[in-house]
């Protein structure tokens, strides 16, 4: 449970509603997307759901694993302590700046300013501070297979330096359709419709980070949302977890496997704490 959500859990139920009302309208200049749940009420939470800003699901805690816990087909979600991270996550608003797929046989796949390329999990891992991964609980064996035969079909491939630069006027505006009690399907509709006028211009057979991992996902015939893979970054694939709100509509909540890196800071600390008790 979120630390807002322990607080409020001891509100009366009519003063607690009114309380998500108020933290929901300051969070709009954020553009936090919100959920509203009405069973929720009935079991004593708040019945509004917020967009989670921080690393670990609250609901599954955290726990340190190694590569050997990966799974092929799993996402990798990670940032590094250069300046160029950290502009992302400012811009985005998340702890996230970089999405990779592990392949399986120690080897990622990723989408760098260099272009598309497969490396092993330990050169992954030196470049990066902290690195945590996420599964799709329906992926199989074929989809596995699907995702690696795409991946090496790209390696060595341009990047989508395009598609990159038109990010950052579109996360600026995207906050208008993320405005908090929006209804899931209005903001679906504006951020889409604002996607395809923002993000028209760029290619889709050259990809960045994101939306390399998303069209590996599709060409497995196992895609993670309808959605154009060019409207997700990083921040977007991190919300798609399980019990956070996802901005755009999804196929399936992806499950929180472990952090691989821990980051400085508290959550790193918090993390070790729990797998040393």
């Amino acid at each position: 449970m979120s630390a807002v959500n322990r607080a409020m859990a001891n509100v009366p139920a009519p003063r607690r509603f009114a309380a998500a009302l108020a933290l929901a309208a300051l969070l709009g200049v954020a553009g936090c997307a919100t959920r509203v749940d009405p069973v929720a009420m009935t079991q004593g939470q708040p019945p509004i759901q917020m967009q989670q800003r921080l690393l670990l699901n609250p609901a599954n805690g955290g726990r340190q694993i190694g590569l050997a816990d990966l799974m092929p087909g799993d996402i990798i979600l990670s940032n590094t302590a250069g300046w160029v991270s950290a502009g992302i996550r400012a811009l985005t608003m998340a702890p996230v700046s970089h999405a990779a797929l592990y392949l399986g046989d120690d080897q990622i796949a990723e989408a760098v300013a260099s272009g598309v390329r497969i490396r092993p999990g330990a050169a992954f891992m030196a470049d990066e501070s902290t690195v945590v991964a996420f599964r799709h609980p329906g992926l199989r064996a074929d989809h596995a297979a699907a995702l690696r035969h795409f991946a090496r079909s790209q390696d060595g491939k341009g990047y989508n330096t395009l598609g990159v630069m038109l990010q950052a006027p579109f996360t600026l505006l995207r906050r208008y359709c993320e405005v908090p009690l929006v209804p899931g399907l209005v903001r679906d509709f504006c951020l889409q419709g604002l996607a395809a006028v923002q993000l028209g211009a760029a290619r889709n057979d050259r990809f960045f980070c994101s939306q390399f991992v998303l069209e590996a996902f599709r060409q497995a015939q196992l895609p993670l949302t309808a959605a154009d893979p060019l409207l997700f970054s990083p921040a977007d694939l991190l919300t798609m977890r399980e019990g956070d709100v996802p901005s755009v509509s999804i196929n399936q909540a992806l499950q929180y496997v472990g952090h691989l890196k821990l980051g400085p800071g508290a959550e790193g600390t918090a993390i070790a704490r729990r797998e040393s008790d």
